[in-house]
């Protein structure tokens, strides 16, 4: 038995205050990558857009407001709940793809980088708190999570404070349909090695995995759809389709993967804190679970979801989703002590992980 068991003590969120629902949508022009213009009627593209993601609206940040002043709320927020004094932290680990975009740029700035900037705001004066930044997609958090965890394994931590934020609506392209899928946001948590003589709670085990062959650019920087656009600015592009397929094979497996680690079945999962993608395509991850076990029958809550109203924030939306079940402000979901979760991500690059984790 472990001495010590890795526990999320503390959880914190910053949803941005401004709304952009889908109507806002039904005047854009949208093009093709081959810069066609997409005839479709307007509202056509948006429905039929609602239809296969879910989202109906989307948060987007202040015009003054970056990454690491979101995540520095979120932070603030993550260190209250657990009660720590931010002094004693030995990491802070900020995961993001973009790191500070003002608006109307596209210049990334991640000099110093965020993890540094957040660790100043907070006022922690303490050396031995490393703050640095990992890039790995939308599971960076998670990733940030399985780094915390291994650090505390090995001696060398007892409280991380892993975040992750991003402002993905200052990178995308306006003339591409993939655009409506993204958002602003910050989710934090607080990272503690809790002896196992007080707890049953913690990480019961993890999986990830790397595939760089041909999926490395499913997500990648190109130039805008727009025809007449200035080739030298880039924005975030996805081959939708492409991460689909590769997703809804590879998520199930790895997920299955973790669970099998901790010699438990997919019945014994309470919830599936996944990444806020797609509503249809993290249906898809749970169906193709639980076929993986022979079973047909999934529960009906089993799948909390904040892809509807705020849409897809990369690194943040497990972060913030997991929050808001915690502090009971997601409807009907909710959470009791010795219920076993799972969290699990796929993104750019394209990487995978899950962990399996008893609250």
């Amino acid at each position: 038995m472990p001495q010590t068991r890795t526990v999320i003590t503390g959880t914190g969120s910053f949803i941005p205050p401004n709304i952009k629902t889908n109507a806002a949508f039904v005047n854009q022009e949208f093009y093709t990558e081959d810069h066609e213009r997409i005839i479709a009627p307007p509202t056509e593209i948006v429905d039929k857009f609602k239809d296969i993601t879910g989202i109906e609206e989307r948060r987007y940040a202040d015009s003054n407001m970056t990454a690491s002043d979101m995540a520095t709320i979120a932070a603030k927020r993550a260190i209250e709940d657990s009660g720590i004094d931010p002094e004693t932290l030995d990491q802070i680990i900020f995961a993001h793809n973009f790191g500070n975009v003002l608006k109307d740029t596209i210049q990334t700035d991640v000099l110093p980088a965020l993890a540094s900037r957040v660790k100043q705001a907070l006022g922690i004066r303490n050396p031995n708190c490393v703050a640095y930044d990992i890039l790995f997609g939308c599971p960076g958090w998670i990733q940030g999570v399985i780094q915390a965890d291994a650090y505390i394994k090995s001696g060398m931590a007892k409280k991380c404070l892993v975040i992750g934020a991003e402002t993905l609506s200052r990178v995308i392209d306006i003339y591409d349909r993939d655009s409506m899928i993204f958002s602003d946001g910050a989710g934090a948590t607080v990272i503690e090695a809790v002896p196992s003589s007080e707890t049953e709670s913690g990480i019961l085990a993890t999986s990830m995995q790397s595939h760089c062959v041909d999926e490395a650019f499913y997500l990648h920087y190109g130039k805008s759809n727009f025809p007449d656009s200035d080739p030298d600015v880039r924005y975030m592009k996805m081959k939708g389709r492409k991460v689909y397929e590769y997703a809804i094979k590879n998520v199930p497996a790895a997920m299955k993967s973790c669970l099998d680690k901790c010699g438990l079945q997919v019945a014994d999962v309470k919830k599936f804190f996944l990444h806020q993608a797609n509503e249809k395509m993290d249906e898809g991850f749970v169906k193709v679970l639980y076929k993986l076990y022979g079973l047909k029958d999934i529960p009906g809550d089993i799948m909390p979801m904040s892809i509807h109203k705020l849409g897809n924030s990369s690194v943040a939306t497990i972060p913030t989703l997991y929050d808001l079940v915690k502090h009971g402000e997601l409807g009907e979901h909710a959470l009791e002590k010795g219920d076993v979760v799972m969290f699990a991500s796929v993104g750019a690059g394209m990487n995978i992980n899950a962990i399996c984790y008893r609250v």
